[in-house]
């Protein structure tokens, strides 16, 4: 297994945060059945090959997850992918 451990600072309100992560997992739902679901403000996901959490602060979210020995390969394109998707993310709102 790996993981991958990501951090971001942000200067949006909780509730705008939270209904950005809703957004984010409802779309990897639809698109990967990556299933989700809330405990307070921590964002749990997981599919076949990966599971992790998003937890959301009044400054920052902090994503870790677990990648299966298939996904290992992958690992760097998926930092990359969350990068930008938190980059387009803090921009937009």
């Amino acid at each position: 297994m790996s993981h991958i451990n990501i951090r971001r600072q942000h200067t949006l309100s909780r509730a705008k945060i939270r209904d950005l992560a809703e957004n984010v997992a409802t779309d990897l739902d639809n698109r990967f059945s990556l299933h989700h679901y809330w405990d307070g403000d921590t964002l749990f996901f997981k599919r076949s090959g990966v599971n992790g959490r998003m937890d959301i602060t009044s400054d920052s979210i902090h994503i870790s997850a677990r990648l299966g020995l298939l996904l290992l390969p992958l690992k760097a394109r998926f930092e990359q992918a969350i990068h930008d998707y938190l980059d387009d993310l803090t921009e937009e709102a």
